[in-house]
């Protein structure tokens, strides 16, 4: 297998038709502007390409040609098999693992991190403070709202996570006979705190 990338003429290298990844006009173009902004990135994150079609960077591939690129640098893996390009096509487009959003807002700039294309849910308008602020949004117990010293805590969820804690949190509601999801929570975490520590 060729390993190296190749810089290859942007015309002999086509985007795959199938490809299910999409991006929002706005991630496309924070996309383009990483690249004007770090072009060196390309060298190191190369296309990989078989039979001239895209397998991996469709996406780089649209943004290089809107910026007028005229060669690109491409990893040649034709000798795979379907199945092969298949599963890479797949598993390059997947995010393993979870940001912790805690160390993501001190350590990071949020401005930075939304250049870099990272979608940051609602940092621009959270303050994240110990006070909370009622905004009809969450579901508290009405008497916790006056009570000294509440922290609220929020769940960034997204389109796979969300109704996975929709479904569960109905179920645990019932079997804790919880009327709220803070409640709820509470019970679960502690529940399974004492399930393995006793």
């Amino acid at each position: 297998m060729k390993t190296k990338a190749k810089l290859t003429p942007i015309n002999q290298v086509k985007v795959d038709q199938n490809n299910p990844r999409t991006l929002s006009k706005e991630q496309f173009k924070k996309l383009k502007q990483s690249i004007e902004n770090f072009p060196e990135m390309l060298e190191v994150r190369p296309l990989v390409v078989a039979d001239g079609v895209v397998v991996g960077g469709n996406m780089r591939l649209r943004a290089l040609q809107d910026l007028g690129y005229k060669e690109v640098p491409v990893i040649d893996v034709t000798e795979w098999t379907q199945a092969q390009r298949d599963e890479f096509m797949i598993k390059d487009n997947v995010s393993f693992g979870d940001w912790d959003w805690d160390v993501l807002a001190n350590e990071w700039e949020v401005d930075q991190l939304k250049d870099w294309g990272l979608y940051v849910p609602k940092w621009d308008t959270t303050e994240f403070n110990s006070e909370i602020e009622d905004t009809g949004e969450y579901d508290y117990p009405e008497e916790v709202h006056t009570q000294a010293g509440v922290r609220m805590v929020q769940l960034f969820l997204d389109t796979t996570t969300e109704p996975n804690i929709k479904e569960w949190e109905l179920a645990l509601r019932e079997s804790y006979g919880t009327d709220n999801l803070t409640d709820t929570i509470y019970q679960a975490v502690k529940e399974a705190y004492y399930n393995k520590y006793g």
